[in-house]
């Protein structure tokens, strides 16, 4: 009997022995890393185990035929392989493919400075602007300490990469602002008009921006409004200059607000002395209206609405007045109105539509000369978002512009009519690698002409806080308005842009290189700017360089500072130019370094900036080389202190160019030598060699939290 027992036990310790199958493998990621502590089970059964720190796993089941096995590792996809057991041994290999994480994924950042996201290039917060010395509370100032920026003092303009002041556009809520200056007096620089609170956020492009941007050859300056305000709260400014006022008033739904602000330079001029008389001191009044409105679960509706009236009069250099002065009188009335509409149609589809409206009448007296112009223009746009996966999404849409324009003393007249429609897709080909591709589609009627315009850009993680950029992209722009008035026969200008950009960024210190090159063609020449039969469109030029920004908010305790240079090679043949030679509003090299530290024991905010430009060139007639003068060196140093008496008052003061360098902007000539053959010449000086600023700005609020403490740390 027990003989019997002894048989069967050892039939069915054979038969269980040759029903267990061992399975063993390895679990790697797709660049062969080992995945270790990896779990591996089979499906649908109790069959599994966790891979060792080699990524190796063995584990042993019953079960024989078709399998699926199943593999998971935190971030990555699950995978699913199919087996079949038939032998007591089976060896398999798992490959995890990364799973796709937003947070974590690659950001193409080639040839822009984005300012509302820290975890891409956090650069400017609205009161950064404020407390950067010499920015004077002006974005455009604020962005002359970047790279691809060119200081031109006599403008105070936005000149990117080797391109004028007119091929860089601004966009407030994706929508085009065509008059975003004051007005000015020749050579006097202007600021820009929109007060930097007004933003949460600043896109600077200064190459290869996106498909749904045209009519600018160099660059975009894209402005992000404000969300929803849930703060009531009243905000007062008192300047040396002037004083402003604001409210915000906040419902379940919907937030208003309300600014008004006036400008008065007579008292300053008095106490500081100009290189110009002022027959009228620079004054404005301007009111601004603000309302959002939530819509649905998640829309939001935005409504900007500001009108400004400016007046100033002041004598400037002429070579055919009496003594060379001339008086200059300007009246500028300026309206803008944003609506701006964003809401989810469903969970893939996203919906954006706005349209602004611009009008801009100037008043100009130059001695007894009318040198009146006005201008409106009519932007609507709407855009679709389908978010086909989380790795892809496709955007598309179109937009209209309707400009006029036209200065009577002239009888010069202009209505363009321009049509766009344009399509961009997001691949993230890996948490790794994203591509965007773009095309733009441009008809003007005026023109009688349309232009395909593709773009292109990617990049690629090179490390875990590293990562590299590529841009390329056409673009095109209509000739200035003063061209198209005399001439209706041209054509788009045209740009190419190719931009190679690294970046890395790890423990509060970001340093970005970019290199470019942009090519023009198509640019307008002409021997005589009256004589419509002199123009030709044969002109072109380049522009290449290398842009370094580095930002630190780590090293110095309480301290945060950042330092960018630029090196610029351009050279066109374009307007008048005999030949092909730099512009006059480019600079070799340009470097700027903005210290801002806080000192906790005076509640004070200390800021200073140190800014260089090499010589510019001009031309003097008198010589036999074009564009053979130089300037001086542009030297500035500023210097600002904003202090907290309490958490919700800031008295903030500031002096420009602190060390009183003697700046200037080169020479103007008369156009026609006299008797002796000799071209008078006027040297071009800013209106003077520093400037003061005196400011107090208070916050009242039912809420003791409303503070501006967060925003100057």
């Amino acid at each position: 009997m027990k003989q019997i027992f002894a048989f069967v036990f050892f039939c069915l310790l054979s038969f269980f022995a040759q029903a267990q199958t061992t399975i063993t493998g390895t679990i790697q990621d797709q660049s062969n890393n080992p995945l270790g502590f990896a779990n591996v089970y089979i499906e649908n059964s109790f069959a599994g185990t966790t891979a060792n720190a080699d990524g190796t796993f063995s584990l042993e089941t019953e079960l024989t035929g078709p399998q699926v096995i199943i593999a998971d590792f935190l971030g990555f996809e699950q995978s699913k392989t199919e087996i079949n057991i038939q032998g007591t041994t089976l060896q398999i290999s798992i490959v995890l493919k990364e799973k796709f994480n937003e947070l974590k994924a690659v950001t193409v950042t080639a040839g822009s400075f984005e300012a509302n996201d820290k975890k891409k290039a956090a650069v400017l917060k609205p009161l950064d602007v404020v407390t950067t010395a010499g920015a004077m509370g002006d974005i455009g100032n604020a962005l002359q300490t970047f790279p691809g920026t060119t200081t031109v003092g006599e403008s105070g303009r936005l000149f990117v990469r080797g391109g004028s002041s007119e091929e860089t556009q601004t966009y407030i809520d994706g929508m085009h602002v065509p008059i975003a200056y004051t007005s000015g007096s020749p050579n006097i620089a202007v600021r820009g008009r929109f007060n930097p609170f007004l933003f949460k956020g600043t896109v600077f492009n200064t190459g290869g921006y996106s498909a749904e941007y045209g009519q600018a050859l160099s660059s975009v300056l894209l402005l992000q409004t404000q969300g929803f305000d849930s703060k009531e709260r009243i905000d007062i400014s008192l300047m040396s200059i002037g004083a402003g006022l604001s409210g915000t008033k906040v419902w379940d739904r919907t937030a208003v607000t309300a600014t008004l602000d006036y400008t008065n330079l007579s008292p300053y001029f008095k106490l500081a002395k100009q290189r110009f008389k002022v027959n009228e001191a620079w004054h404005s009044i301007s009111g601004a209206l603000s309302l959002r409105q939530k819509t649905g679960k998640s829309g939001m509706l935005k409504l900007y609405a500001t009108n400004s009236v400016a007046q100033n009069g002041l004598e400037v250099f002429d070579f055919y007045a009496t003594d060379n002065k001339q008086d200059y009188y300007t009246k500028n009335d300026n309206s803008f109105v944003n609506l701006s509409w964003m809401t989810p149609l469903s969970k893939r589809w996203v919906l954006r539509a706005g349209s602004s409206y611009s009008l801009d009448n100037n008043d100009i007296t130059y001695g007894q000369a009318d040198l009146s112009n006005e201008f409106n223009e009519l932007h609507t746009k709407a855009n679709l978002t389908y978010l086909y996966s989380p790795k892809v999404s496709v955007k598309f849409g179109g937009e209209y512009f309707a400009l006029k324009s036209k200065r009577p003393s002239y009888r010069q007249r202009l209505e363009i009519n321009n049509s766009a429609a344009f399509a961009e897709a997001n691949i993230f080909l890996s948490n790794n690698f994203v591509v965007k591709l773009g095309l733009r589609g441009e008809y003007d009627d005026y023109l009688q002409a349309f232009q395909l315009a593709p773009r292109f850009s990617s990049a690629l993680k090179t490390g875990k806080k590293s990562q590299i950029s590529f841009a390329y992209g056409q673009f095109y722009q209509n000739p200035q308005e003063s061209f198209l008035a005399l001439n209706s026969h041209l054509k788009f200008r045209k740009a190419d842009h190719y931009i190679l950009n690294y970046q890395i960024e790890k423990n509060k210190r970001l340093l970005r290189t970019e290199v470019y090159y942009k090519k023009y063609d198509r640019l307008i020449r002409y021997t005589n700017p009256m004589d419509s039969h002199s123009y030709t469109q044969d002109g072109d030029g380049y522009a290449s360089g290398l842009d370094v920004f580095f930002r630190d908010a780590k090293t110095i305790k309480n301290s945060k500072f950042w330092l960018s240079y630029s090196y610029l090679l351009s050279e066109r043949l374009y307007h008048d130019f005999p030949e092909k030679a730099a512009p006059g509003f480019t600079a070799k090299h340009h470097a700027s370094l903005v210290y801002k530290y806080w000192m906790s024991s005076w509640n004070s905010y200390i800021s200073g900036t140190a800014s260089f430009s090499s010589p510019r060139s001009y031309n003097n007639p008198n010589t036999n080389t074009f564009n053979g003068e130089k300037t001086k060196a542009y030297r500035s140093l500023n210097l600002s202190w904003s202090y907290l008496p309490k958490p919700n008052v800031v008295v903030y003061a500031s002096v420009s160019n602190v060390l009183g360098f003697k700046n200037s902007f080169g020479y103007e000539y008369a156009p026609m030598p006299n008797s002796a053959g000799h071209f008078a010449g006027h040297e071009l000086l800013p209106a003077a060699d520093r400037f003061y600023f005196l400011g107090c700005f208070i916050t009242l609020s039912r809420k003791s939290d409303l503070n501006q403490v967060d925003q100057l740390n």
